[in-house]
Order: structure tokens, then sequence, then C-alpha cells
């Protein structure tokens, strides 16, 4: 029995999940895809990459290339640029990866090329659906350099932008 005031609340089995976790680039396809191999249920998993034998390597079934035509499915060669530009070449097929989500969390590691460029084209496409977007993102060990580091706060900037929230993880602190 129901108090009155109180409703149940199911998702339909046969309904794809209104929860995405999108990895974008080298460090979130390996952040998702280890949340996948531990049996997380009731979200779906993508992965998202300009590197298409990296995504061939994810058990993850919903992988999304982008950017096939600039990058001929090769990496970004750690270039921020690139990665926003594959985005923007793919926007058709990441709004339909979306379709019918309600909340999103856009993983990455911030600092290289993919994820760095990707992560906030992606989910400015998310909050312009409508969509609740929350970025996880890391942030480069200090030993990587400046260049990476500057990299990756430039990306986070651009992120927040675009998020509802964003969590940075600082990969030193881990």
């Amino acid at each position: 029995m129901f108090e009155q005031g109180s409703y149940k609340f199911e998702i339909p089995k046969h309904h794809k999940s209104i929860i995405k976790v999108i990895g974008i680039g080298g460090g979130g396809s390996n952040a998702v895809n280890h949340m996948y191999k531990q049996g997380i249920k009731d979200v779906e998993f993508v992965v998202c990459n300009t590197d298409v034998q990296a995504l061939n390597g994810s058990p993850i079934p919903n992988r999304l290339q982008i950017g096939a035509n600039l990058t001929e499915g090769l990496g970004c060669g750690a270039n921020p640029e690139v990665g926003r530009n594959a985005a923007l070449e793919s926007k058709e097929q990441i709004r339909e990866c979306l379709w019918a989500t309600k909340m999103v969390f856009v993983t990455a590691g911030m600092g290289g090329g993919t994820g760095t460029g990707a992560a906030p084209v992606i989910a400015k496409i998310a909050k312009d659906m409508d969509i609740l977007t929350v970025g996880i993102v890391t942030a480069p060990f200090s030993f990587e350099g400046k260049k990476k580091t500057g990299q990756a706060e430039l990306g986070i900037d651009a992120l927040r932008q675009s998020c509802d929230t964003v969590l940075v993880i600082l990969n030193d602190k881990l």
C-alpha cells in the first residue's frame, strides 16, 4: 500500500535507461569500462572516442565514434581543438544517442585531445536538449607538465559553462 501523496515510480523494463554515463576519450572510456565491468545497473553506458581501435577494445556495446571524417578513426594527438571539431562533426549522432535521456554523466580525463575538446561540446548538446548534465572529470598529474595542465584548465572551464555541475578529481590526490 502507498500512503496518500506518495507515488510509485518505475522505469519500464522495455525502455532504454533515462540515465546515461558517457565516457569520452581514453580516460573517460577507461572509467566507464570499469563501471560497466562492475555490473552497475539501471544506467546506460556509452563510450565515445575518435580512436576506433580504442572503441573496438571496449566491452560496452554502445559505442560512438566521433569525427570519423576529421580523424579517420585515429586519435586527436592530444589536441583539444581536434576533439572539439570531432564532436561538432558528429553532433547529430550525439543528439540521437542522447534522445529520451533525462540525466547524463559526462566523464573524461582532461588535458588530452578527445576528452578535453569533445566533453564540453557533448555536454552543451545535452543541456540544449534540457537534459540534467553532470560532468565528472580528472585533472592531470602535476608531473604531466604545464601544457597538459593548461589544456585541462581550459577544458574544465568550457565544461562548466555547459553542465549543471562539474566534479573535478585531481589525479594527484588519487
